[in-house]
């Protein structure tokens, strides 16, 4: 976790660590999708530059203590979406990802092919043991991308994602490096 994270996918697709120089652009592709996330993603509903500014730096601030990243998934050098680790776990060897995909970037296999990379990155160079995956019960394209890459699906968390005006239910989904096969995403659609 020393060097940023770069890794490069299919085409002109990539992975690659956020910094607080990408503000402008991750403002503007957050508030252009704004429709788009809110109904799975909390901080959709009151976005503002100031928490945008605060989460790259949280970032930074969260790679130099080796606790996670988190990534603009790019094509053609333009953010289309961001995969991050939220933390990870030394004792118990575990990782929790999360990953959004601006609408007009969806249906290309992208968020499969950042979310193998990423998996791939915990599982080999961090030597993590279980990736965990939540998303918003509905949230039928996150559910399908976890499905598609084998994770299981656990349960489900009871209102525990707070929104403005309501709470939502988590699916929860994880896969063990035993199970992970990264070969997956070429074999599956």
């Amino acid at each position: 976790m020393n060097e940023p994270l770069h890794l490069a996918l299919a085409d002109e697709r990539a992975v690659r660590q956020l910094t607080s120089g990408d503000l402008d652009e991750l403002y503007a592709l957050q508030l252009a999708n704004r429709g788009h996330l809110a109904p799975w993603m909390p901080w959709a509903e009151r976005l503002e530059r100031d928490q945008t500014a605060a989460f790259l730096g949280q970032a930074e601030q969260q790679a130099a203590r080796q606790d996670g990243v988190q990534c603009a998934v790019t094509d053609a050098g333009r953010i289309v979406g961001v995969i991050g680790f939220h933390y990870v776990n030394r004792i118990h060897l575990a990782t929790s990802i999360g990953y959004w995909l601006a609408a007009d970037a969806q249906g290309r296999g992208t968020m499969k092919l950042a979310l193998t990379a990423l998996v791939d990155v915990a599982f080999t160079d961090w030597g993590m043991h279980r990736v965990e995956l939540q998303a918003a019960v509905g949230n039928a394209r996150s559910r399908a991308v976890a499905e598609r890459l084998g994770f299981v699906h656990e349960g489900v968390l009871r209102e525990a994602e707070r929104f403005a005006t309501r709470y939502a239910d988590l699916d929860v989904f994880s896969v063990l490096a035993a199970e992970w096969d990264p070969r997956r995403a070429d074999r599956t659609g």
